[in-house]
């Protein structure tokens, strides 16, 4: 048995790679070369190179094309660039859009990785012959009693286990993640080690379709039909101000509302509540109105043993930045019902919420609504 689980030598063992043209990936290329293994660099086009050249921060670009064509021949592996940029647009910016425009707040990155990447690329690399796809992500994939697993990454800062729960059990049997028992220091040193082009490349901060992170911007050039201006009201539904649109505001905001004179108020923080998409209304309240207990999801996918109907006790994310929290989840085919033990803050819909027990990753789907009790 070889290291990544197969009953063949390493140099029998086909691996795609997906190529981001990052540290991460390429040193994910370069360390299954010094394995012995068959090692096949694959780069996906996402979207148009005129807009990329010379944008920062940002992955599958122009210049990431070429830093990943560069690592290739550094390791002097077989280089494939795949125009995926039709799908991407449809599969992951549309619905980028979309979400916006129902007053929710969307992962781009989870529906890149649950369609094009881990749907779309990880059929390309069965139709090149491949054993397994292997990624640069920072997540561990370990063998259970029911096959395969996938669990936190060794340094907590760079998990990304949270971007991956759509992750299916038929594609967790074909992925291999090699950094994610590292740290990223120790990826940057193996970086340097391989003498690879991009060791000193800074990682990537922007969604890599937003230019300058600025999604409204974005949601108006694809739509600007559907950007309308509307009120901002309170509980009662008082009108206080006016908005520009509902896209320029997310569930838990505070700052930027544009309400320093309300007459009649007290000077209590305000915070967004609720978009209400239909009547273009943004709602606003004190922090106390965000609190929710329960927390409904749909598009939920599992991948540990049915929950007992009385539910199971897990520790759930609601958001990819915040810390899990402790709640019961009850499972209902593909929906779900989360109860807190604690209110939590800003539940957005459209983000997701991922469910754990210790370091496993056990499933987790789309935030549609929330309650307080």
């Amino acid at each position: 048995m070889n290291g990544l689980g197969f009953d063949k030598p390493p140099a029998a063992t086909r691996v795609v790679v997906a190529m981001s043209g990052g540290v991460d990936s390429s040193v994910t290329a370069a360390l299954l070369m010094e394995q012995g293994y068959e090692v096949v660099g694959v780069t996906l086009q996402l979207y148009d190179h005129g807009q990329a050249v010379g944008r920062e921060g940002s992955c599958c670009a122009g210049q990431d094309l070429y830093d990943a064509r560069r690592v290739s021949e550094r390791l002097q592996i077989p280089h494939y660039v795949l125009d995926f940029e039709s799908r991407f647009s449809e599969t992951v910016i549309d619905a980028f859009v979309a979400g916006y425009l129902r007053g929710e707040t969307p992962i781009p990155c989870i529906r890149c990785n649950q369609t094009v990447k881990f749907r779309d690329l990880l059929a390309t690399a069965r139709d090149l012959g491949a054993d397994a796809l292997a990624t640069g992500h920072y997540v561990r994939r370990q063998m259970g009693d029911g096959g395969a697993e996938l669990h936190r990454a060794v340094e907590a800062a760079r998990d990304q286990s949270y971007f991956l729960f759509a992750t299916t059990q038929p594609q967790l049997e074909f992925l291999r993640f090699p950094l994610g028992a590292m740290t990223k220091d120790e990826t940057r040193a193996l970086a340097r080690r391989f003498d690879l082009p991009v060791a000193a490349k800074p990682d990537s901060q922007d969604i890599c379709f937003v230019p300058g992170g600025s999604y409204a911007a974005l949601v108006t050039a694809r739509q600007p039909e559907a950007v309308q201006p509307g009120e901002i009201v309170d509980l009662e539904g008082r009108v206080l101000g006016r908005h520009p649109g509902i896209i320029h505001y997310t569930v838990g905001q505070r700052r930027g509302l544009g309400l320093n004179a309300r007459p009649g108020q007290d000077r209590e923080p305000l915070f967004v509540v609720a978009l209400e998409a239909q009547e273009r209304r943004v709602v606003v309240g004190p922090r106390t109105a965000l609190a929710r207990r329960r927390v409904q999801i749909h598009d939920v996918n599992w991948l540990a043993a049915t929950p007992p109907s009385e539910g199971l006790a897990v520790t759930v994310k609601l958001r990819s930045a915040q810390p899990s929290v402790a709640a019961t989840l009850f499972l209902d085919g593909d929906h779900a019902e989360v109860l807190l033990a604690e209110p939590e803050y800003g539940v957005a819909p459209g983000q997701a919420c991922v469910a754990y027990q210790g370091n496993r990753l056990l499933g987790g789907g789309w935030i549609i609504g929330s309650t307080a009790e």
